[in-house]
């Protein structure tokens, strides 16, 4: 069979179109499979650098996009098994919460977690319409589902995210895996029993009909940090909220334990001076998100402290995933200082 590409200049033009209409998806693919910023920027590359070597043997006997799928999924799974861990982490899965303070040096040659801009996802078509996808986009990309898939077997991960993810059919994912179809229904089955334990459906389902909006909760939750006002953050917090903060391993379980470390952290801040900090609204992972600067007694201007990653259910703040520096805040389009009255527009938006 001839090569749907011929060589030759045309290619050239042709592969450039491919990049640029399937970039972003499949990068977001490869954050799913690694939960990695950084890595999967990379893996991106080193799939569409693959692609361009074989693409005059693409014979058209799938769609380029399950093509560039195939190729990507078979990257990270040669990435996942050079590596020692083969799966990121919260602190909540390597240490039981506490009611201790953090001590010593973040534990940095962990391997964390990563957040995902939601500006990556726009104007890609990473939202399926397939019926034999069991997640939407949304849920797919939100970290509790990432943080539990990356606790799954390498391949059992695969499976899962081209059949429930993608929608992709048990031949097509034997096929792109070399998998019987057995064995890829063997894997799917024990990755979904799983993910069953480790996930409940509320961590990820959109807010539910006749709820407080998420950006509501997000305005007010905003207004008490900067406002210094301890109290008002606390009261919107659910009782069993959760605070993870990489690179700390240091985790904490609970409103009263989650104020604690609130108030021994930035205990100059609250009440005396209301104008500590900043939020700038931004999304990650399909939820709210803030880069939070904070401005130091006899500072002019403020500094990146966080990113925020802010899951609210029911008008509640259920779990908080503090992603401490400012190392993603490029990636969010935040600024690496802002001044007393700087008014910042960051890539994404609070609403969805």
């Amino acid at each position: 069979m001839r090569p749907v590409l011929d060589p030759g200049d045309s290619v050239n033009a042709s592969f450039r179109k491919i990049v640029e209409s399937h970039r972003r998806e499949i990068m977001l693919h490869c954050y799913r499979f690694v939960g990695s910023l950084h890595d999967a920027e990379d893996l991106t590359q080193e799939t569409f650098l693959r692609a361009w070597q074989s693409i005059t043997r693409f014979e058209g006997r799938t769609s380029i996009r399950n093509w560039l799928y195939r190729i990507a999924t078979n990257v990270c799974l040669t990435a996942i098994s050079k590596r020692s861990i083969p799966g990121r982490v919260l602190p909540e899965h390597v240490a039981a919460p506490t009611t201790r303070m953090p001590r010593g040096s973040p534990a940095d040659d962990v391997p964390w977690i990563e957040p995902y801009p939601d500006s990556e996802l726009e104007g890609s078509a990473v939202s399926s319409a397939d019926p034999r996808s069991r997640y939407e986009m949304r849920e797919a990309v939100r970290l509790a589902f990432i943080a539990a898939t990356q606790r799954l077997p390498a391949r059992q991960r695969a499976v899962l995210l081209l059949r429930d993810v993608l929608g992709w059919s048990a031949g097509e994912t034997a096929k792109a895996l070399e998998m019987t179809v057995a064995s890829a229904n063997s894997a799917l089955q024990r990755a979904r029993r799983t993910l069953g334990k480790r996930l409940s459906r509320e961590e990820i389902a959109d807010q539910p009909p006749g709820g407080t909006r998420p950006q509501e909760t997000a305005e007010r939750y905003a207004t008490a940090w900067e406002n210094g006002d301890l109290e008002g953050l606390t009261t919107l917090l659910a009782k069993d909220a959760a605070l993870n903060m990489p690179p700390w391993k240091e985790w904490y379980k609970g409103r009263a334990r989650i104020r604690a470390f609130f108030a021994y952290a930035f205990d100059w801040a609250w009440s005396s001076r209301a104008d500590a900090f900043r939020m700038v609204p931004t999304r990650a992972n399909a939820e709210v998100a803030f880069g939070t600067y904070v401005r130091r007694p006899g500072e002019s201007n403020y500094h990146p402290h966080a990113l925020q990653v802010v899951t609210i259910n029911e008008g509640q703040v259920v779990r908080l995933v503090v992603f401490v520096g400012s190392r993603f805040f490029p990636a969010f389009g935040l600024p690496s200082e802002l001044g007393s009255q700087a008014k910042v527009t960051p890539r994404g938006s609070l609403s969805a």
